[in-house]
């Protein structure tokens, strides 16, 4: 329950906020309910420094300049005290600043209405999350089959921390090649009803926490301040934590899922643009035509959707998608005619999504919560169910979730021998041996558990004699911007995302690089509420309704991102003062993007604003340039690639200089990250490195 007593106070002013309007006010529609059940946990720390406090003080504000109770008042004066208190404007000492407390009450409200899972509120602007067709097969939901930490054994042929991306296909690679295989994960093996389904809490909108791990308390990050000073992160939602999802299939269970290609010339930055002052922009060691076959394993083994042949700039393909895109919606349709009138080339945006059944799963059935949530047909395609189901059922692979890595051991010489694990949920530990170990935890857990492996022989880390590891740390700036139109552009058939260009990856003057732009997916009322409201809309009362209702169906979102340019001072360390709560140092992000980082995007978002003008658009905002660490969901660099031990942490193949055992299979051996989401190129750089490590040839589906 609310801890302030007067809950016709608080009902009231909420439904000033969000009134009555033919469709329900705040309270109309359960709000009330929703704050009681938050208030001692999500909502505690608000009620404590500024609702209690803020409510009181109103109350008597309220009685000092009317002699009468906030309820007792006419709805236009309570507008009236409300829009006073908005802007500062009070005739009584206040405990806490009243514009604060109207701000916090107004984000609150519209999280219970446009937020609460089935609020009338959805049906007002038009929002249907419902499917939109069947399944078209089996609509069953794959959860690999694990055991338990106690059937660990002792010895291994190859040992996988991290059953993502990167980790699965090595798992699944080696598996097949007839190796014994121990795949791990800090996080949980989750089914589909496990991941709950809330708007205010998933990797799309992390109001209040996330749907995957790690746990919410004892697993803080720090970052370096501009002093020199270290400021903790308490929880892996809030901002600056950088959540990649733990769990097995990481990110690959709730994500967007594009399958882009990095072009071939993202290999080579540094021979087409120069090295700018201050970066460490830098060529790959391999080239397109190293990667292409493994492209093309990679989209038929898990399955992506698209049109191969539509994009004007792309490396070549030996073939087609597996599977043709979803049917073009009314918003591709518009951006499509605008950007022929501009003389640029679309085409459909790749996504790991079933569009037909594929694989032994259903397709896709045009849901609207895609991004931040598990398929409800299971036609988004992952790790967790296609390569690490492949890898089990050979029965030679061994999948044991709730299994963190504390550190990579080595012996005597400092060579690596296996890793100390262990079990998150009894505290239990071993210690296991592997021929190979596999690190694939995500570009900033993947530097920490090798820097946290320091040993005699390699006191600063393995792989850090060069203190390379932890730099370079890279993700992805997103700029864009929103365009109103007269027609609804909306059509509620999911995923959303239908059209991209890549015209603007290479080529713009004065730009390193580039990178795609696309259509947005569908957006949780709640979301657009935060990010696709036009700046000076109003947010409060009837007009903010109105313009939720009026606006939604009629805002279109393009946007991107921009080829980030790397630099050594943006990196990952182990903080100096912050330990988990197994006591070990927790990563530390220091540094922020580089100008040209911060150029790229400006130049970006006004591609964004010619297309949405091209097309219609009677008004277009922008969005905001990023200036610091982007390396959240798209997170690389830390572990770089290299022919040369000085400059890179692992070789060509992903295996760790100076040892010929330890293997990096995920983004954190990307010299640069692409104008793209660089899922597609994890995959493709594991299904090669894991062939190479697995002694077979390097040729896609030879014979072991």
């Amino acid at each position: 329950m609310i801890p302030f007593a007067d809950r016709a106070l608080v009902a009231a002013v909420m439904d000033r906020i969000i009134p009555a309007d033919g469709w329900p006010s705040f309270s109309g529609d359960g709000g009330m309910a929703d704050l009681d059940a938050k208030a001692g946990d999500q909502h505690a720390r608000f009620w404590e420094k500024t609702l209690t406090p803020g409510f009181g003080a109103l109350d008597a504000e309220c009685r000092t300049r009317f002699a009468t109770s906030f309820v007792a008042l006419a709805e236009a004066a309570q507008d009236a005290l409300i829009e006073d208190l908005a802007t500062g404007r009070v005739d009584t000492a206040w405990p806490t600043p009243p514009d604060a407390f109207i701000a916090l009450l107004t984000r609150l409200a519209a999280e219970g209405h446009y937020g609460r899972l089935g609020a009338t509120s959805w049906r007002m602007v038009g929002f249907d999350s419902a499917p939109k067709r069947d399944a078209g097969g089996d609509a069953s939901h794959v959860t690999p089959a694990a055991t338990s930490f106690g059937d660990i054994q002792g010895d291994y042929d190859v040992l996988v921390i991290g059953a993502g991306a990167g980790g699965g296909v090595a798992a699944m690679i080696a598996a097949e090649a007839g190796a014994r295989v121990l795949l791990v994960d800090r996080g949980e093996n989750l089914s589909f009803a496990q991941i709950r389904r809330d708007h205010l809490a998933n990797h799309r909108l992390s109001a209040y926490g996330q749907s995957l791990g790690p746990e919410f308390d004892g697993n803080p990050r720090a970052v370096l301040d501009a002093s020199g000073g270290e400021r903790t992160i308490r929880h892996p939602h809030q901002a600056g934590w950088s959540n990649n999802a733990m769990a097995v299939g990481g990110g690959t269970r709730v994500y967007q899922g594009m399958a882009w290609r990095f072009l071939p010339q993202d290999f080579r930055l540094a021979s087409l643009y120069g090295v700018p002052d201050g970066s460490s922009l830098a060529d790959w060691p391999i080239a397109y035509a190293d990667l292409a076959p493994f492209y093309d394993e990679a989209e038929w083994t898990l399955g992506v959707a698209g049109e191969g042949a539509s994009h004007r700039v792309q490396g070549s393909r030996a073939r087609d998608y597996p599977m043709p895109p979803p049917p073009m919606n009314t918003e591709a349709q518009v951006l499509s005619r605008a950007a022929r009138a501009l003389g640029w080339s679309t085409g459909a945006v790749p996504l790991l999504i079933n569009t037909e059944p594929y694989g032994g799963r259903g397709r896709c059935v045009q849901c609207g919560e895609c991004v931040g949530f598990p398929c409800p047909s299971d036609a988004k395609n992952g790790s967790f169910n296609t390569v690490i189901p492949r890898a089990i059922a050979t029965g030679r692979c061994q999948l044991v979730p709730r299994c963190r890595a504390l550190r990579i051991t080595t012996d005597g010489p400092g060579q690596v021998t296996g890793a100390e694990l262990l079990d998150v949920t009894t505290g239990a530990r071993t210690r296991v041996r592997a021929g190979q170990v596999v690190v694939a935890a995500g570009a900033v857990e993947t530097a920490r558990l090798l820097l946290l492996s320091a040993c005699d022989a390699h006191p600063n880390g393995l792989g850090n004699h060069s203190d390379q590891v932890g730099r370079h740390l890279q993700g992805h700036p997103y700029v864009g911007a929103f365009g109103l139109f007269d027609d609804p552009m909306i059509d509620m058939a999911g995923p959303g995302v239908r059209i991209g260009t890549c015209d603007f990856n290479h080529g713009a003057a004065g730009v390193i690089g580039g990178g795609v732009l696309h259509n947005e997916v569908i957006k949780l009322p709640m979301l657009h509420w935060l990010w696709a409201l036009p700046p000076d809309a109003p947010r409060r009362g009837l007009a903010g309704k109105a313009a939720m209702r009026d606006l939604y169906r009629r805002t279109s979102h393009v946007h991107g991102p921009i080829q980030e340019i790397p630099h050594g001072d943006l990196r990952v360390t182990l903080a100096s003062g912050v330990v988990d709560a197994l006591g070990q140092p927790v990563a530390r992000f220091e540094g922020a993007l580089h100008p040209e980082s911060v150029k790229a995007q400006a130049a970006h978002r006004e591609r964004a604003v010619e297309w949405l003008t091209a097309a219609g658009a009677t008004r277009v905002w922008r969005t905001n340039l990023a200036t610091g660490m982007t390396a959240g969901q798209h997170q690389a660099g830390t572990c770089r690639m290299g022919a040369d031990p000085a400059t890179s942490v692992t070789d060509p193949w992903g295996r760790v200089h100076g040892h010929r055992n330890l293997w990096v299979m995920d983004g954190s051996v990307h010299v640069t990250n692409g104008g793209f989401n660089p899922v597609l190129n994890i995959y493709a750089l594991a299904f090669r490195n894991a062939r190479a490590m697995a002694g077979v040839s390097i040729a896609p589906g030879a014979a072991v």
